[in-house]
């Protein structure tokens, strides 16, 4: 009779799975590089009507803050992956953050509203690229067996950026200046940028791939022209304006000119042939919506706040913050969930919440007690967290390894022009509002020394004004759910296993934070 010997443990230097103090290093560089990425997309939005003040702008003006910084997002990303290959990861990682730096300084140092839109631009350009690269560099250090505890990590930014970002804005814009929510990036980023060149690795040389050149000239700019072209005809209320009808149909060719020309390609800026598939349609089809819905009404929130109910910028950070708060609770039990009962179930419910959220939103009044609309601004945030990463993951595990690179570069591009287009329509939406109840007055001027004209305010009507614009970012949640409704059938939820699970996602995050 023969023993079997059990075989000697592997020692923990050894495991594949083993986060390596090397791994930790190179996973810190990229949660500073991605929380600073995503911070600025955050701290801005209660900073709006200070600007509006400050400038002398309109709203509709002023908007092209954020719109114009996303639309710079959505032109940088797909350009991310060809970036890499040509000038190596670590380098376009160094020069992504450099860029953004630079863009962060011009924007504090901006002189005139034209000014800080354009250096807002540049900062997009620089700060689209940090968070697809520092993917990409995580992905090369830590392999598939430690990439989902990683994910975890890398989700850390992205729930404490929605957090931290409205009240540190508020702050800053109360006590301090409104150039810090800009200048504010200058250490953090001096300090992400000498890390990131002491710790990560040289790059190693790859095959290169032509870029797409003639999508790269069709596609952001016809997202831009089209986009200015409907906000000025939403602010006329008509189609009168020859020049703004000219924006918009000529907007609309260019985005069809690429649709067309990237059915032909086998590189092209997007895949497009991949969103005929109906999975990854439906998901393409709900995130725009959702993520117009969710950032337009990232800007009416704290407007509302400060324009509507007198409340400083930091009290007004304080107030939206739970609608982080939601979303850090939905997520990770929506990734379990959409693994055990199927995404589009998950999906359709974080959908069902925040429209009804939103519809109570519609209808709150000048006696609505402020803990009401706190409640409803967490179910918000609760339904966007359920709804988001659960869709992805339905899209992706349907995908072989070779497209979900191609495939998550366009989600995230039509997400990011989901969100300007949102952001802009909304914005122009409210400005029409405000001046039909204010005749004469402008978002900034009914904003500015709130606390002893709020009364005043509310008896103009603005909360009606409020009212209709989240009527309008209800419309566009109730389009994405009949969209969402796609992702029931069972071919939608049956994957192939090439991409991780929401559930490996989740259980990631679980682990990153114990």
């Amino acid at each position: 009779m023969s023993i079997v010997e059990p075989a000697p443990a592997t020692p923990d230097s050894e495991r594949p799975d083993r986060l390596d103090p090397h791994l930790i290093r190179v996973a810190g560089v990229v949660v500073l590089g991605a929380f600073m990425s995503i911070l600025d997309t955050t701290i801005v939005n209660v900073a709006i009507q200070g600007l509006t003040t400050s400038f002398q702008a309109p709203l509709e003006t002023t908007q092209w803050i954020s719109t114009g910084y996303m639309l710079a997002l959505t032109t940088i990303i797909p350009l991310a992956g060809w970036a890499a290959d040509r000038f190596g990861t670590k380098r376009l990682y160094l020069i992504s953050i450099l860029l953004f730096l630079i863009g962060s300084a011009l924007s504090g140092a901006a002189w005139s509203m034209s000014s800080l839109i354009l250096f807002r631009v540049l900062q997009g350009l620089g700060g689209g690229m940090i968070l697809p690269t520092g993917m990409t560099l995580l992905s090369l250090a830590a392999g598939p067996q430690r990439m989902g505890r990683l994910m975890g990590i890398i989700g850390l930014p992205m729930v404490l950026g929605p957090i931290l970002g409205p009240t540190l804005g508020g702050w800053l814009v109360d006590d301090v200046s409104w150039r810090w929510i800009f200048l504010i990036n200058l250490p953090v980023g001096a300090i992400a940028l000498y890390v990131a060149y002491r710790v990560l690795d040289p790059d190693e040389s790859k095959p290169q791939h032509t870029l797409d050149w003639r999508g790269l000239l069709l596609l952001p700019p016809g997202l831009g022209i089209f986009i200015y072209g409907l906000t000025q005809i939403t602010a006329a209320g008509s189609f009168n304006s020859m020049t703004a009808d000219a924006c918009a149909l000529a907007g609309v060719a260019m985005i069809v000119g690429f649709i067309l020309h990237a059915r032909r390609r086998d590189n092209a800026l997007i895949d497009v042939r991949l969103f005929g598939r109906r999975t990854v349609g439906a998901v393409a089809f709900t995130t725009f919506l959702l993520s117009a819905a969710a950032f337009g009404m990232s800007l009416l929130f704290p407007l509302y706040f400060q324009i509507v109910r007198g409340y400083s910028a930091f009290d007004t950070g304080l107030l939206v913050v739970v609608e982080g708060l939601g979303a850090v609770l939905s997520m990770p039990t929506a990734g379990y969930l959409a693994d055990k009962i199927g995404a589009g179930k998950v999906v359709l419910f974080g959908i069902l919440c925040t429209a009804c959220a939103v519809l109570g939103l519609s209808m709150v009044e000048n006696t609505t007690p402020l803990w009401s609309i706190e409640v409803m601004l967490f179910i918000v945030g609760f339904g966007k967290g359920a709804t988001m990463m659960p869709a992805t993951s339905a899209a992706l595990s349907t995908l072989q390894k070779h497209e979900i690179a191609r495939a998550t570069s366009g989600l995230n591009v039509l997400q990011r022009a989901g969100g300007a287009l949102g952001t802009a329509l909304l914005a122009v939406i409210l400005t029409r509002g405000i001046a039909t109840s204010a005749p004469g007055s402008s978002a900034g001027e009914l904003a500015s020394g709130v606390a002893a004209t709020a009364q005043l305010n509310l008896s103009l009507g603005l909360e009606q004004v409020f009212s209709h614009a989240f009527l309008w970012a209800l419309a566009l949640i109730v389009l994405s759910g009949f969209a969402a409704l796609f992702l029931l059938s069972k071919t939608a939820v049956e994957g192939n296993g090439d991409a991780p699970s929401a559930q490996r996602i989740s259980e990631g995050s679980s682990r990153a934070n114990t």
